[in-house]
């Protein structure tokens, strides 16, 4: 009887904790209105770095380090990558960011998802929404968003770590102007 009390205390106090880092990612989440964060993406094995400025509801603005030049910009509906010698303009719901730069979509997402905690370090969700498996990753200590891992309509494989993480700085809102084609 006493062992089996134990037992059942134990996972209480794992459902408790939990749900406690759930809803402390939650509430950190409603309580972000923009972040400013280096980056590093590996997409199919390719790595490529650089700093973002990004503001709920749905608009970024990244700008690589590579001698391209290259930028990714959203201003909520299109995003456009831009380099030196090209320029794509694309309708942001036919990406994967369109999902990951939607708070109140993630946030209704996080409510209904069981999170899976990694090594007490991050803390993690996993959808599948529009073609698209969407992989979120919060720190397990601050609750900050610190990275993603997407699966396109094509089956890329598109990971983002976040470092240096700011929250809610005075922004330039013109950094989300779509830029043009030259």
């Amino acid at each position: 009887m006493k062992k089996s009390l134990i037992i059942l205390l134990f996972f209480i106090s794992i459902s408790e904790t939990s749900a406690s880092i759930k809803s402390k990612i939650i509430q950190n989440l409603k309580n972000t209105d923009n972040l400013i964060f280096n980056f590093e993406q590996n997409v199919n094995s390719k790595t490529q770095n650089g700093n973002c400025v990004l503001s709920f509801p749905q608009k970024i603005f990244c700008k690589y380090n590579l001698k391209n030049n290259k930028i990714l910009v959203s201003n909520g509906k299109s995003i456009v990558i831009k380099t030196t010698t090209s320029y794509y303009l694309y309708p942001l719901k036919r990406t994967p960011l369109d999902l990951i730069l939607n708070k109140k979509f993630l946030l209704k997402k996080i409510e209904n998802l069981d999170e899976r905690i990694i090594n007490n370090k991050f803390v993690n969700f996993k959808f599948f929404e529009n073609d698209f498996e969407v992989n979120i990753f919060f720190d397990f200590n601050n609750y900050n968003l610190i990275g993603w891992q997407t699966t396109d309509i094509y089956q890329n494989l598109s990971i983002t770590f976040l470092s240096s993480i700011k929250k809610n700085q005075q922004i330039d809102n013109n950094l989300f102007n779509l830029p043009k084609n030259n």
